[in-house]
């Protein structure tokens, strides 16, 4: 029988709305999709760009603490809710994942909240 664990980031969303921030099912790491959040104090960064930032940090912690890094990341999904952001978030996808290369989708679409601004979801899988 294969791993399976849960993962969380202690966000308030994943309890109330039942789900985790990541599940580890074998080799794979399934990160849900991570807004800009500090999960620890709520707080929201106003920029798309420090938004960005901090989605990475999260889905980073998440990913170590399944025992995997960024470098494991195989696809990657990201949302973002108007389609201006894009120029300023491609060098950051760039800055973490521009020698990982992992599958990509951008999506512009709205998001939960109107302080959202971006949305990122991986998978990875453990070497």
């Amino acid at each position: 029988m294969t791993e399976r664990r849960l993962i969380s980031s202690g966000s308030p969303f994943e309890k109330a709305s039942g789900y985790s921030r990541a599940v580890v099912d074998g080799d794979f790491i399934f990160v849900a999709g991570t807004t800009g959040y500090d999960y620890a104090t709520m707080v929201m960064p106003e920029s798309v760009e420090e938004q960005a930032h901090a989605c990475f940090r999260t889905i980073a912690a998440v990913l170590a603490e399944a025992g995997s890094s960024l470098s494991d990341v195989v696809r990657v999904r990201y949302i973002i809710t108007d389609a201006a952001y894009a120029d300023a978030v491609f060098p950051i996808f760039g800055h973490y994942f521009g020698e990982i290369r992992p599958a990509g989708t951008l999506i512009v679409a709205g998001l939960l909240k109107p302080e959202m601004k971006i949305e990122i979801e991986v998978t990875a899988r453990r070497r």
